[in-house]
């Protein structure tokens, strides 16, 4: 049996990690996006994020003061879990007080704050369910300054592929420096519109410079990463050689009739972690 107590914790300690401590892949990819700028202005800029990243790490504070909405990714397998929903609500209440989390959850028309970055439906949870005794936390820290510039289109049949890249660097065009570059962008192809969305989302949580395991979509991937990069957009919206240090993919079987794409744009700061619970 995992307890509820279990739960909480590895959902607090999974939120201290991702918002203060950002993975060796991204911190990697913005590194050599700093190395690669010839610009003055993209290298300060690229320099104060990485000074930044060293600062949260030291003094074990977040990295950046929107420490997102709550998204939590569950991978269920065949294992007994007390109070798996409250455990995961509890969890996120503890990280706010301990960390701590900016209280970020409000009411969508009065727009009174919870204060404790619980609220209807939230802790956003996505539920998956798996073979083998094990349970398995992802948690996302999504901020919105990056959330306010996804993007769906229910595209046709006839779009295709250049339909597809065309409407997402027309996003991230859009998006400019709001999202805050060098950004991760996700895409999600395919199922309907919802499920578009989610896959752009899941998409994120692959780690940046891994490329889809399938070559059409890697290969696809690497275009769009181009197409974005040749826009000049750059590091804080400022020109660079760099607006997105990687583009990710996650597709699925649709209807005939459509084609959804869901654009999932993240900030550099693509914060995430993981850890698994047995029995």
């Amino acid at each position: 049996m995992i307890t509820q107590k279990q739960v909480e914790d590895v959902i607090c300690n999974l939120f201290k990690q991702a918002v203060i401590n950002l993975s060796s892949d991204v911190v990697k990819a913005l590194d050599e996006a700093y190395k690669r700028e010839e610009q003055d202005i993209a290298r300060t800029n690229l320099e104060a994020i990485l000074k930044n990243i060293n600062a949260a790490h030291e003094l074990e504070i977040p990295m950046c003061q929107d420490t997102g909405l709550t998204i939590v990714f569950v991978k269920l397998g065949k294992v007994e879990v007390e109070n798996l929903y409250e455990g995961i609500r509890k969890g996120v209440e503890k990280a706010t007080k301990e960390i701590p989390l900016r209280p970020n959850v409000v009411d969508p028309l009065t727009r009174i704050n919870t204060g404790n970055n619980v609220g209807k439906l939230i802790p956003q949870i996505d539920l998956e369910l798996v073979d083998g005794e094990y349970i398995e936390f992802t948690v996302f820290p999504k901020g919105f300054g990056s959330e306010n510039n996804n993007a769906l289109m229910m595209g046709l049949p006839g779009d295709g592929v250049e339909g597809i890249k065309k409407f997402v660097v027309d996003t991230v065009i859009k998006a400019g420096g709001k999202p805050c570059p060098p950004i991760v962008v996700g895409i999600g192809i395919g199922g309907s519109s919802d499920m578009s969305m989610k896959l752009a989302k899941k998409a994120l949580l692959r780690d940046v410079g891994v490329f889809h395991h399938e070559e059409r979509i890697s290969t696809l991937e690497k275009e769009i990463l181009k197409l974005i990069n040749d826009t000049g957009i750059g590091p804080m919206g400022l020109g660079g050689k760099t607006t997105a240090l990687d583009v990710k993919i996650e597709y699925a079987d649709t209807h005939t009739a459509g084609l959804p794409v869901g654009v999932c744009i993240q900030c550099w700061a693509d914060r995430h972690a993981s850890a698994v619970l047995k029995p």
